[in-house]
């Protein structure tokens, strides 16, 4: 079972998943990068159809079912290649696969394929969910980050091949469900990774997800991502005024105010964050990594860097903890 850093090195294919907004495409896409930069062979898949992803590492090339390998630097010994999945790309493929490739180009241009793909509950996702199977087990890659749907989306997405085994009992789509089924229960080969902010409500919802993560699906779950957490700062417990005289400043009576109550909400925004952390922690007993909060400016390949370090620093303590 991988653990610690060997994670980024582990042949799996990582789920990353959470509510919206709380920067779960930035994080998929700094843990492919740390992983590269420890010498692993990375496929970030995306599902979604977002633009940003690209982005993330500097490149404006939009995603698509084609493979593309981003320019990391030279001091970076992996790769990242970046791709687009869809429940159109994978019912296509799987149509190929089988024959009816002919079928697929037809069904395409007529814009029949979308209907096909929504006209059995569960297809589509168990398609998507097949071809990540076949990725992982390709041994092209030696990780595999899927940036997943938001929670609502992805649990249907985790429970589809449950929902078509229950409906069919034999053919090769059941046979496809089976295969997924077994994928996800394996815990050697696929796990979800829960990304949160260290808030009220996104911590509740990441608990409720790991729930139905292992009970729906019988995905085992790797450690908990805890995004933008707030980094204390010494400075904020000195008294604006006791700075102000040390460093031969005049400030007005509203200034030192102004200051004050914003060392104070910063100081209590730190104590909300550390306590539903130990919220987190107490319900669901897993490995925390923090990552810092990052700048709106840091949006960006520079910003996925530093949460890439960050996330190898922390995969490393969690493993020195482990031994």
């Amino acid at each position: 079972m991988a653990d610690g850093r060997n994670l980024l090195t582990s042949g799996l294919a990582l789920l990353v998943v959470g509510k919206g907004g709380v920067g779960k495409t930035t994080v998929a896409a700094a843990l492919a990068r740390a992983a590269a930069r420890e010498g692993s062979r990375v496929l970030l898949v995306e599902l979604d159809g977002k633009p940003a992803i690209p982005r993330l590492f500097g490149s404006e090339t939009l995603l698509s079912y084609t493979p593309i390998t981003v320019d990391l630097g030279d001091d970076v010994s992996g790769s990242v290649t970046l791709r687009r999945l869809t429940p159109n790309d994978a019912l296509t493929e799987y149509l190929a696969d089988h024959g009816f490739g002919p079928l697929a180009r037809r069904l395409t241009s007529s814009g029949l394929l979308e209907m096909l793909a929504t006209a059995i509950p569960g297809l589509g996702e168990t398609l998507v969910m097949g071809k990540l199977k076949s990725l992982q087990a390709s041994g092209t890659y030696d990780l595999v980050v899927i940036d997943a749907p938001a929670t609502g989306h992805a649990r249907t997405l985790l429970t589809s091949a449950a929902g078509i085994i229950e409906a069919a009992r034999s053919g090769p789509i059941r046979t496809q469900a089976d295969e997924v089924a077994a994928f996800l229960g394996d815990p050697t080969r696929c796990r979800v990774l829960l990304v949160t902010l260290p808030e009220e409500l996104p911590v509740t919802e990441a608990i409720d997800a790991a729930f139905a993560v292992e009970d729906e699906a019988g995905v085992a779950l790797g450690p908990v991502i805890v995004n933008a957490m707030v980094v204390p700062d010494p400075a904020w417990s000195v008294s604006p005024k006791a700075a102000a005289k040390a460093a031969k400043v005049t400030l007005t009576a509203p200034q030192l105010a102004t200051l004050t109550a914003a060392c104070s909400a910063l100081v209590a925004r730190h104590e909300e964050a550390e306590a539903q952390r130990a919220r987190l922690a107490a319900e669901l007993p897993l490995p925390q990594l923090l990552l810092p909060e990052l700048t709106a400016a840091e949006i960006d390949d520079r910003g996925v860097a530093i949460l890439a370090a960050a996330l190898t620093e922390a995969l490393a303590a969690s493993e020195e903890v482990g031994s």
